[in-house]
């Protein structure tokens, strides 16, 4: 079981995940949507695609911009479809 942690609250957790670029991708249906909401941010990566982000809230404190996902990503990225990755300000474990 893999765990990511904001501010010691759990918000996804999943068994199936992918890993790209020593990144762990989490099945979207495995977030806790409590946490998280839309950041209308979104940026460009060369071979994946377009992503979008989510800003996650816990326990009072949030963290802008810290999860991506790629809505519709490249056919060379299509592993990670529906699934959502963290920066370091999440911590993940397992």
């Amino acid at each position: 079981m893999v765990k990511a942690l904001f501010n010691g609250t759990v918000v996804a957790e999943t068994e199936d995940y992918e890993v790209v670029e020593g990144n762990i991708y989490f099945p979207s249906e495995s977030i806790k949507r409590e946490y998280f909401s839309d950041s209308g941010l979104h940026t460009s990566c060369p071979w994946k695609g377009l992503a979008s982000y989510y800003s996650v809230k816990a326990d009072g404190q949030e963290a802008r911009d810290v999860a991506w996902y790629y809505p519709t990503p490249s056919d060379a990225a299509a592993n990670i479809k529906g699934h959502v990755a963290f920066y370091p300000l999440v911590t993940i474990e397992g």
